[in-house]
């Protein structure tokens, strides 16, 4: 999904509970760092001294307890299991011996940012208001928004020429553009900060903007939700000689056609939108190209850099600066962006792909971590990283920019870049909280996913079979991550490896919409989207966003016809029967369950919440079109594109998982129990707010 808004200001909750001063960190220094790895791996032959132990003048609350959760998005429980008994996953068995592994009932629906959310606040969706990726305004009938944080335009303004000034002081007051975190609740973090507990998080999602840290001892990086400098999730741009002239914009990316006079070309770069302009316009850095036939080779002009790649090659992150005209006599402002360039091909056919523009840690345009310091000391210490909240492209392999393999060795990067955070993070640990994240084992998992027989979307079975063996590397990869914790902590520290969905084949896909149609729910007979050519007198219910199914309901939405009360109560129900109905043509159950919102979401933040969610049995998921309101003229059709697994189907087909080196202490753990365990490790009693348990 993309979504182009311009860079913004931002805000956070306001909930928190009472304080304890202090915070412990080491504030490492590069060398300090480098030092402190190379002890590390001295200390880990000689197990229990200080150096992970904390230092002597720790001052953090804590108590010298240590609890690290290593989140890994996506990881499947019965793949692990498998593997587990195979012997191919030695350190999570090892584990999972001196504890307990199980699978994690995940939230309903099982989307990641929902998930996450849940596991944040130790309590459902009814207490965050997370529904789904996208939400829709009921006031506005179906107009979208990312679940996780919407960005508000700006209101008033000082018109210079053709710019405008949003002036947000006496006495101007204008209010310029904003983007909120629309999470509700109190993050459990906040018990932690106030009762003087250090926390650090990386890469978390569902927490851009940042919330912030009352008492100062909580630490984040923002993983899922942060966006590019285009505003966007990931808008990847690509430059060649066979793209039309006039371009093309699809989603995730853009591209570009190159043409070359003299073995030289010129092309523009699109970064962010200057929002100072009457008309928004993106900004552009331009790159000259230089094409060495002979040599096989290109130079890339940027400024004053200059790049080299042959076919094949990566360069490493390039710093862009991006000018934003402003009126006179206020000088233009800069603002810095990062990129990567891969060169597939140097001729016959130029092709050329960047990375989207991620956000410069060293100078970011806007606040990517709490405290606002922290992404700029992590670049300090490891140089330029990825910011964005979905790194590895797989719009470029949806897209065909990428085959298997280009997308696999970009995902690889990524995770480099991860290994390397985490890294840093162990070696600035002393004790309190640390949370690590991984995305690698879900976004390579939509791609590279299908443990069975069937046909592949868009491989043979041998195809199918060899990528599927990426997966398992993948995890085999993330074990020895596991084990090398677990041989450097032993029993000093509680090590949680968690995940918050698994995964499945994906070759079937429903658009609800179009069976809502067709059943004269919705309408008209002709209407290909709710967004442009439905009758809204004539629709009784609509689909959007991956699980969910709203009604039109009178009094809620802007154009609703259906009455509260009992015509609601008869048509939920009607709508359940025949959706649990629907058959395949090899009289297969597409749905496995349908949730009433009103049964499963607890709490005050259900505004939002979909009327019903659809539960998708395994193999099936909601329609690449049905998500933002399109109708197909089939309501079943094959699942052809490369993302060929998926969770968002029934949360029982695809539960997270849950290994960890205490013993668990009760039956069919689940996210939310996560957080009041954690609470409980340091002493604290679960919070009023929170519907979990304690797993151990």
């Amino acid at each position: 999904m993309t979504n182009h808004k311009p860079l913004l200001q931002e805000n956070g909750p306001s909930h928190r509970p009472t304080p304890a001063p202090n915070r412990n960190r080491r504030g490492l220094t590069r060398r300090q760092l480098l030092t402190g790895t190379a002890t590390a791996g001295l200390l880990t032959a000689l197990a229990g001294t200080a150096y992970y132990g904390g230092g002597i003048n720790r001052i953090s609350k804590s108590a010298g307890q240590k609890v690290i959760v290593i989140g890994i998005d996506g990881m499947d429980p019965r793949l692990s299991r498998q593997m587990m008994s195979a012997g191919e996953l030695p350190n999570l068995q090892k584990m999972s011996r001196a504890g307990g592994f199980s699978p994690l009932a995940t939230s309903i629906p099982p989307q990641s940012p929902v998930a996450w959310a849940s596991f944040i606040n130790g309590a459902g969706p009814g207490s965050h208001g997370l529904f789904d990726f996208v939400h829709r305004h009921p006031e506005e009938q179906c107009k979208t928004f990312y679940s996780g944080a919407e960005t508000m335009p700006g209101q008033g303004g000082w018109t210079i020429g053709d710019h405008q000034l949003q002036l947000d002081f006496w006495p101007f007051q204008h209010q310029p553009p904003s983007t909120v975190l629309r999470r509700q609740g109190t993050p459990f973090w906040d018990f932690l900060d106030a009762a003087g507990i250090p926390s650090t998080f990386y890469d978390l999602p569902s927490n851009y903007p940042p919330s912030p840290s009352v008492y100062g001892h909580h630490r984040c990086l923002s993983g899922m939700g942060t966006p590019d400098m285009q505003g966007s999730y990931g808008t990847y741009q690509y430059f060649s000689q066979d793209t039309p002239a006039e371009g093309v914009s699809e989603g995730g990316g853009n591209r570009a056609r190159v043409e070359f006079d003299n073995e030289t070309a010129l092309v523009q770069l699109i970064g962010p939108t200057n929002s100072m302009l009457l008309k928004p316009q993106p900004v552009t850095a331009p790159i000259k190209i230089h094409r060495d036939r002979a040599a096989n080779a290109v130079v890339l002009e940027i400024g004053e850099k200059r790049i080299l790649l042959k076919p094949g090659e990566w360069s490493a992150w390039v710093r862009v600066p991006f000018l934003l005209s402003a009126p006179a006599p206020l000088p233009a402002q800069s603002v810095s962006g990062i990129v990567r360039f891969y060169l597939q091909e140097a001729a016959p056919n130029f092709r050329l792909y960047a990375t989207p523009i991620n956000i410069d840690p060293t100078a970011p345009a806007v606040t990517l971590s709490e405290p606002a310091s922290f992404v700029g000391d992590l670049a300090n210490d490891l140089g330029l990283f990825y910011t964005t909240g979905f790194q590895e492209d797989h719009k470029a392999r949806t897209n065909g920019i990428f085959d298997d393999d280009e997308y696999q060795r970009q995902a690889n990067l990524v995770l480099e870049e991860r290994l390397a955070l985490l890294e840093r993070a162990v070696a600035d640990y002393d004790d309190g909280l640390l949370f690590f994240y991984f995305s690698s084992s879900d976004l390579q998992s939509h791609m590279f996913w299908w443990d069975s027989d069937d046909p592949h979307p868009i491989r043979d079975a041998a195809a199918a079979r060899q990528k599927f063996q990426y997966i398992r590397r993948l995890y085999q990869r993330l074990d020895q991550v596991i084990g090398e914790l677990y041989d450097n902590y032993g029993d000093r520290a509680t090590l949680i490896v968690m995940s918050d969905h698994g995964f499945a084949n994906f070759g079937r896909q429903f658009n609800l919409n179009s069976w809502l149609r067709d059943y004269g729910y919705l309408g008209p007979t002709t209407c290909t989207s709710i967004m442009h050519d439905v009758d809204w007198s004539q629709t009784v219910a609509y689909g959007l966003g991956i699980n969910g199914l709203y009604l039109n309901l009178k009094g809620r939405e802007r154009d609703g016809i259906v009455e509260p009360g009992e015509q609601r109560a008869l048509l939920l129900e009607e709508l359940c029967e025949k959706l649990l109905a629907v058959r395949d043509f090899d009289d297969q159950p597409v749905i496995r369950q349908v949730y009433r919102a009103e049964k499963i979401y607890h709490g005050s933040a259900t505004a939002l919440a979909p009327d019903l969610i659809v539960g998708y049995a395994r193999g099936y998921r909601a329609s690449w079109e049905t998500c933002l309101g399109d109708l197909t003229e089939d309501v079943l059709l094959d699942n052809t594109a490369a993302w060929s697994a998926d969770h968002c189907c029934d949360a029982d087909e695809v539960p997270g998982l849950l290994c960890c080196n205490r013993p668990l202490t009760i039956n069919n753990p689940s996210l939310i129990d996560i957080a009041p365990s954690i609470l409980a490790k340091f002493g604290l009693d679960k919070p009023s707010s929170m519907q979990g348990r304690t797993a151990f």
